[in-house]
């Protein structure tokens, strides 16, 4: 039995030199900590944003910087036609997509009697179906090269659930089931497929929830503080990178112990 090579045929290493990477929602919280944590090992970045005058503005500072290109660019996932459109031009442009991060994704709290059509709509068209267009995008760029890296972003909410949060933990947890089963499908193109599942993470999706509710769920955490985005991003740059060569199909908690 003869095992496969890492991605590029180097040796191991946490940098991801002549690497093309596209973050999807890059423009703050985990995104722009990935941006900048992937630009930190030499790759090429191109994030994107809703809002493209943010979009731009994130990447030249994460240019400036780290001294990588950075590229920034507008983007809606749920408007799978322009996922395709941009992907299909980032490809062109850059020679080929070697990594994606799905991290475009929105949160709603409501409870189940609460919950209305318009905001079950917004969540599993942007966290489900815009998670579900990009990975079909660069899967497609992948393909031609016979490898890659997608790392999606999943929750901790997706695995254990949360009261109040029925709509988005039945988003994630959609997420974690097509981190597996695109994992499956799409190894035989060497081509891996991963996620993390971040646990209370200061970022402005947290910014809403009242201090008590998160100093609750800071204490079920058995590290007992906050996580911050740079530590989410650091293992999604390991994911993307060839030391994780033979890790696919994973839900990688960065929760600091919340599940357990």
């Amino acid at each position: 039995m003869t095992s496969a090579a890492p991605e590029t045929g180097q040796a191991a290493s946490t940098g991801l030199a002549g690497r093309i990477c596209v973050v999807t929602g890059g423009t703050r919280g985990i995104g722009a900590a990935t941006v900048d944590a992937l630009a930190e090992a030499g790759a090429t970045v191109v994030l994107t944003g809703r809002d493209e005058a943010k979009a731009k503005e994130r990447a030249s500072r994460a240019a400036a910087a780290t001294g990588a290109t950075v590229v920034g660019h507008a983007l809606d996932v749920t408007d799978s036609a322009a996922v395709r459109a941009l992907f299909t031009e980032i490809a062109r442009e850059h020679g080929g997509i070697d990594c994606l991060v799905a991290n475009a994704g929105v949160l709603e709290d409501a409870l189940i009697g609460m919950i209305r059509d318009d905001l079950v709509d917004r969540m599993l068209s942007t966290n489900v179906a815009g998670t579900l267009s990009c990975l079909q995008a660069a899967a497609r760029a992948m393909m031609r090269k016979r490898s890659g890296a997608i790392v999606l972003l999943a929750s901790i909410v997706g695995e254990r659930g949360n009261a109040g949060q029925s709509a988005y933990a039945a988003s994630k947890g959609a997420v974690s089931a097509l981190t597996k089963t695109a994992a499956k499908e799409l190894g035989r193109y060497n081509i891996r497929v991963n996620a993390v599942a971040p646990g209370v993470i200061a970022t402005d999706m947290i910014a809403h929830l009242p201090e008590d509710l998160v100093a609750g769920r800071v204490a079920d955490t058995a590290l007992g503080r906050v996580g911050t985005p740079e530590e989410v991003a650091r293992v999604i740059r390991f994911l993307c990178g060839p030391d994780a060569a033979f890790v696919t199909g994973q839900i990688v908690g960065v929760d600091g112990g919340l599940v357990l």
